[in-house]
């Protein structure tokens, strides 16, 4: 398999495997669907890591691939391509983005999908689908943009350059940059925290933000309320306001 799902103590990595470069082929999108599909089914997933290992995340789409492609066959394709990438980023759960190596196109937008984003001090990310003619096509035109702002996204876009670590951390690409043998450790340590926290009201803070991102306030309040409200009925919430009234804050243990 190109991807796998492997899961312990509650996190779930989607690991990508397709050797040496980790390209993006159709079998890699149809399969990434599937995996992110199954984390967000699977009970004993609490939070997701989506990794490409130790060398590289994934240098982008298969260009071979790709160039056998005419008009007609990536209308139909585009949205199945689109379709894998919004799985992964409407897992409702925490996901992390452990990136090593090269996160250049389809692999860039594949981290953009992901809550946060730890990167190898080696890292290097990019847009360079416009040194091929093309623009993004899985999402980079619009969440690059809602991530670092229009101005940064039309410089990555526009130019194809690559950012090294450094840069991608100062422009808010990546949240957080470490030795690169330190990349899957610190993203499990990231992923295994939340995975003990109470899933419902994570899962619907993440709703709540991303909803909010795209639309208007008024809608994103009433998101928010009716959340709010809601949680009120979980167990989760009993448990941590007895928690923090009989302890102190932060000593609840969810279910």
């Amino acid at each position: 398999m190109t991807v796998n799902l492997e899961v312990s103590e509650g996190v779930g990595t989607i690991r990508l495997d397709r050797p040496p470069m980790n390209a993006l082929d159709v079998a890699t999108q149809d399969r990434l669907r599937e995996l992110a599909e199954e984390a967000t089914r699977r009970d004993d997933v609490r939070a997701v890591i989506v990794y490409g290992g130790e060398k590289v995340f994934a240098a982008g789409a298969d260009i071979k691939e790709m160039q056998a492609m005419d008009h007609a066959a990536m209308v139909v394709r585009s949205r199945a391509l689109q379709d894998s990438f919004t799985a992964v980023a409407r897992i409702p759960k925490p996901v992390v983005a452990a990136v090593t190596g090269y996160a250049l196109g389809g692999g860039c937008e594949l981290a953009l999908c992901a809550d946060f984003r730890i990167a190898a001090d080696n890292a290097k990310l990019g847009q360079p689908e416009i040194l091929l003619g093309l623009i993004p096509g899985a999402g980079g035109t619009q969440r690059l943009a809602r991530l670092v702002g229009p101005s940064k996204a039309k410089d990555l876009i526009f130019t194809g350059r690559m950012v090294k670590a450094d840069e991608a951390l100062a422009i808010g690409l990546v949240d957080r940059v470490v030795p690169a043998a330190e990349v899957y450790e610190q993203a499990h340590a990231w992923a295994a925290r939340l995975a003990q926290g109470p899933a419902i009201a994570l899962r619907a803070a993440k709703e709540a933000i991303d909803t909010g991102l795209e639309t208007d306030i008024d809608t994103g309040l009433a998101v928010e309320r009716t959340w709010f409200a809601g949680l009120f009925a979980t167990e989760d919430r009993e448990r941590g306001m007895r928690s923090f009234v009989e302890e102190g804050p932060g000593k609840a243990k969810f279910q």
